[in-house]
């Protein structure tokens, strides 16, 4: 093949020679991208939860459904820059206390609050109540001010929703150990679970909770008004339980955990089938 470079007539084979460039690097045509459909879609979802991770994106892409290994996801996800850094902090290993082992829902509940702030200034806290097994966010209570009496009350309510836990789970906040608590607690017959000052991990779903409630939604909105806070947080909530896959749950849903266990349950309790047995025959010996 040859073609014209202004005046001079030169062979592919000269030009590639003398410019340093292989031949087959000049014929490369680039093979189309295959994996562009994925790709857009993996970028969509990216921008939408900047904060999922890769493995995250694999499940929601699962149920919308593309079948994709994750390791290709990790490989786009990493191509694209989509990766967020976090900052790791130093910590101290201790050994963990022996917990008491969950089994099945309403067993153990954790609260406790995290307080975020209006565009005024103004304080706001949170009150959060998570089924410790299923992993449901129960209660988001958001005011600027909320004590032992108000805390009862989301409490009462969701009583009333789900049915009693076995125990509450919390910190040593003033909220928690009120008088008015403790009566609470003994006239429903629920048990009280302090954990120790200065170790939060003793409530570590509630603080694994909140890690993402702030990461995902305090930390990516603006709030102006405390309406605005309570109906973020509702949205939120909803998102979680119902949308949100879950890495301890098998990146399932919190809902769709709870539905499969209650399922399990129904069939648990079906009978067991029987089996008839008809009496032989007799037989007649004739003397």
């Amino acid at each position: 093949m040859a073609f014209v470079s202004g005046e001079f007539r030169l062979s592919e084979r000269t030009a590639c020679k003398l410019l340093g460039v292989e031949r087959s690097s000049y014929r490369y045509e680039p093979r189309p991208d295959h994996n562009a459909e994925l790709r857009d879609e993996l970028v969509k979802l990216a921008r939408q939860k900047p904060r999922y991770g890769y493995r995250r994106l694999h499940a929601l892409l699962s149920r919308r459904g593309h079948e994709v290994n994750v390791k290709r996801v990790y490989r786009l996800y990493v191509e694209e820059g989509l990766m967020v850094r976090r900052k790791r902090r130093k910590r101290l290993v201790r050994d963990r206390a022996i917990e008491q082992r969950l089994t099945r829902a309403n067993q153990e509940w954790a609260m406790d609050f995290i307080v975020d702030g209006l565009a005024t200034g103004r304080i706001v806290r949170i009150l959060s109540v998570v089924d410790a097994y299923t992993r449901e966010c129960l209660a988001l209570e958001a005011d600027t001010s909320i004590g032992s009496g108000r805390v009862t009350r989301v409490l009462e309510r969701l009583i009333g929703e789900r049915g009693p836990p076995e125990n509450v789970r919390s910190d040593n906040g003033p909220e928690f150990t009120s008088r008015r608590m403790l009566a609470w607690s003994e006239d429903w017959k629920i048990g009280l679970v302090h954990i120790q000052p200065g170790r939060p991990m003793q409530n570590g779903h509630v603080e694994s909770f909140h890690g993402r409630l702030r990461d995902e939604c305090l930390n990516a909105s603006w709030f102006r008004t405390l309406n605005d806070v309570r109906c973020t947080l509702a949205a939120w909530r909803e998102e979680y339980n119902c949308e949100r896959p879950h890495s301890s749950l098998d990146y399932r849903t919190p809902q769709e955990f709870k539905l499969a266990l209650e399922g399990s349950r129904a069939m648990a309790r079906l009978p067991s089938p029987t089996t008839t047995i008809y009496p032989t025959e007799t037989p007649v010996i004739n003397g």
